[in-house]
């Protein structure tokens, strides 16, 4: 590039000026321009490009033809004015055929020794376009910080505050002045004033400083009784850590909702007392306390008594009423420490805490003390007592569902006693007294043993007090369980009762026991089988039926069949049992009262009954013939048959002077250990048959 002669003559400044290897060798947009004239005497390649223009056209240009703006001539008079600084604007560049204008910084520096002005141009355009790319991404992620519902907070790594957005002053309720200043120190004193424990506040951030990797999320308690959740993640820049993000969510109507739920739930919606679910857990918790420290604690079975008859009477809006007072009644005479609980309808459950027999006792007449007052409906005053039963730990359960139990069997025996009062737990021993998980398991297993097999008939003989002849025999059901072993008469007969399954027991003990007489018959061994039948099974509206089609089935005579009654079962519907016992007698079956003399039977009743036999019950035999009670009973049993023109068949018959007592006063005949015990079909068959 060769230097230009001004137009106009040769200016002595540029005479000798030959710059165009430096120019061509630096890389920015570079050209040198007269001080006064303002005209460009030299441009390097870059310059030539960014001005769109030829080295021709771009020599001898004055400098004010690239102005654009009022501003540039200004600025570009006072350059001619002289200047001996470097001079840095903004300006913009105009480009041929009307394109765009460049953005360029513009530096002007003195050559003194050329006697020259150094312009340089340099192309902005791309640092616009990174600035406004960058102004973007910075509205986008304000924009994001602003639209969410969490309140967001940006710290570098020493803690200093770099933005948060209005939800996160809105939530710590900034107020306007901190929001504004960004004062670091205000905004953090802040925000530890509104946390409920400042310490714990200022020991966590103290562990985030120490950790800028660790992500954390936690709660923020405030004092004003709000809670935050507060999750902290680390902010990275090229791999490195260079700040935290926290976000933080007002969980309080959450965990509100949350309280209120579970409030429900363990709530009785109409006391507003512990419900069962709200009881177990606080078992749960004396069961802990009593393992880890010994310490005893009682429960209590509370139910009111009569409760049906106020509701029947004063309507159930009314019982409930009484229900919520007796449920405070019950609150207000306890410690705080201790329990009341409502599982249901009138029944409620007491925990005393640290309570032995003593503290208990004291508790239950607390209790019932408590109920006492009057109860007031309108006008009318009327009382409510209650039945409590009490069950101590661990002397009596170590389970919830075993203190209930033994608590809800002590309530029921107050309950049986007259009421309105308490009673503990007395563990009973008699096989009549199996506890309630033992009689689900027998019945269980009794109505899986009938199907299997596993019950069998023992029968015993009855033997004529005048020849010795043995005419009859009574059926009697023995079970022997492969789990269970042998199980009494005793003791499964009264659960077979209570859960209805002795009427299937008793079914089969028909056809069974009039199955093998019949067998005998055609053996050549005559027997009457007698068999017991239970109130339950005698009530079935086809029970004679059901013994007709027994016979039917078995081809056996109904003379050969006797049935056993008891004396409860006649008296319960007198006309009823009466029609009965006639279709019966019609079917021709013989008929027996069993265990005569420990129920009640109306001499009136008896003349009406078709009995046959009675059967003097075992515990009138015991003691004869020295007890004077049993010999006045059991005389007087036999002599009341013989004006009935009934037969006497006594039981428990064991020894010799039983025996010799029972003949000489007119019995007929006996049965018991002093002949025989129950014994299978075979070995009775064998023993009838023994020379």
């Amino acid at each position: 590039m060769k230097p230009l002669n001004p137009p106009g003559g040769t200016s002595p400044a540029l005479v000798g000026v030959a710059l165009p290897e430096v120019l061509d060798g630096i890389s920015t947009a570079l050209c040198l321009v007269h001080p006064v004239h303002l005209m460009v005497v030299a441009a390097n390649g870059a310059a030539l490009a960014l001005l769109g223009r030829n080295e021709r056209d771009c020599l001898g240009l004055r400098i004010t033809e690239l102005c654009t703006t009022p501003h540039d001539l200004a600025f570009w008079h006072e350059v001619s004015l002289g200047m001996d600084d470097r001079i840095t604007a903004d300006t913009l560049l105009p480009q041929p055929g009307g394109a765009a204008p460049v953005p360029v910084t513009l530096r002007v520096w003195p050559l003194p020794a050329q006697g020259l002005l150094a312009v340089e141009w340099v192309d902005c355009r791309a640092l616009r376009r990174v600035e406004r790319a960058l102004d973007e991404q910075v509205a986008e992620l304000q924009a994001t910080l602003e639209s969410t519902a969490d309140g967001i907070l940006v710290t570098d790594l020493h803690g200093h505050i770099r933005n948060f957005n209005r939800r996160f002053a809105e939530m710590w309720r900034l107020p306007p002045e901190l929001s504004g200043q960004r004062d670091d120190d205000a905004v953090r004193a802040w925000l530890r004033a509104q946390v409920a424990d400042a310490d714990a506040h200022d020991r966590r951030l103290a562990l985030l400083d120490g950790a800028p990797l660790v992500k954390c999320s936690d709660t923020v308690a405030l004092r004003d009784g709000r809670v935050f959740e507060c999750v902290t993640l680390p902010q990275s820049s090229h791999g490195l850590p260079v700040g935290r993000v926290a976000s933080f969510r007002d969980i309080s109507e959450r965990l509100e909702a949350s309280r209120r739920i579970d409030t429900l739930a363990l709530t009785d919606a109409l006391t507003a007392l512990p419900n069962r679910q709200a009881l177990a857990h606080r078992v749960d918790f004396l069961l802990a306390l009593a393992a880890r420290e010994g310490d005893p604690f009682a429960l209590m079975f509370l139910n009111i008594d009569h409760f049906k008859h106020i509701n029947d009477t004063l309507g159930h809006a009314f019982g409930d009423r009484v229900l919520r007072e007796v449920a405070e009644r019950l609150k207000g005479s306890l410690r705080q420490v201790d329990t009341v609980a409502r599982l249901g309808g009138d029944e409620f459950v007491v925990l005393v805490h640290q309570a032995d027999h003593a503290g208990a006792e004291a508790s239950a007449r607390r209790l019932l003390d408590a109920m006492q007052a009057p109860f007031l409906h309108g006008g009318l005053s009327f009382t409510v007592t209650c039945s409590i039963g009490i069950a101590l730990h661990p002397l009596d359960g170590h389970t919830l569902d075993e203190l209930l139990t033994r608590a809800d069997a002590a309530m029921s025996s107050v309950k049986e006693a007259g009421r309105a009062s308490f009673r503990f737990h007395q563990a009973r021993f008699d096989a009549e007294a199996v506890d309630g998980r033992s009689r689900l398991r027998l019945d269980h297993a009794m109505r899986l043993a009938l199907p299997a097999h596993h019950f069998q008939l023992h029968y015993q003989p009855q033997v004529d007090m005048r020849t010795g002849a043995v005419g009859s025999v009574e059926a009697l059901i023995r079970w022997h369980d492969p789990v269970l072993g042998d199980v009494s008469p005793g003791e499964f007969i009264p659960v077979a009762e209570e859960s209805g399954f002795i009427v299937a027991i008793g079914a089969w003990v028909l056809r069974e026991a009039v199955r093998q007489a019949a067998e005998w018959q055609r053996t050549g061994l005559p027997l009457v089988v007698s068999v017991n039948v239970s109130a339950l099974q005698f009530q079935q509206e086809g029970f004679v039926d059901s013994v007709a089609t027994a016979l039917r089935q078995a081809e056996l005579a109904p003379e050969w069949l006797e049935l056993e009654l008891t004396e409860s079962i006649l008296v319960q519907d007198v006309n009823q049992a009466l029609q009965r016992l006639n279709m019966l007698a019609r079917l021709g079956v013989k008929l027996a009262i069993d265990d005569f003399g420990t129920g009640y039977s109306s001499l009136a009743y008896l003349k009406r009954f078709p009995i046959d036999r009675l059967k003097i019950d075992r515990s009138f035999v015991n003691g004869l013939p020295t007890d004077e009670s049993d010999v006045g009973i059991a005389s007087a049993i036999v002599n009341m048959a013989r004006a009935l023109r009934l037969e006497v068949v006594a039981e428990g018959v064991e020894t010799a002077a039983q025996a010799q007592f029972l003949r000489e006063a007119g019995c007929d005949q006996y049965q018991g250990f002093l002949y025989s015990r129950a014994l299978p079909a075979a070995e009775l068959r064998a023993r009838l048959s023994a020379p």
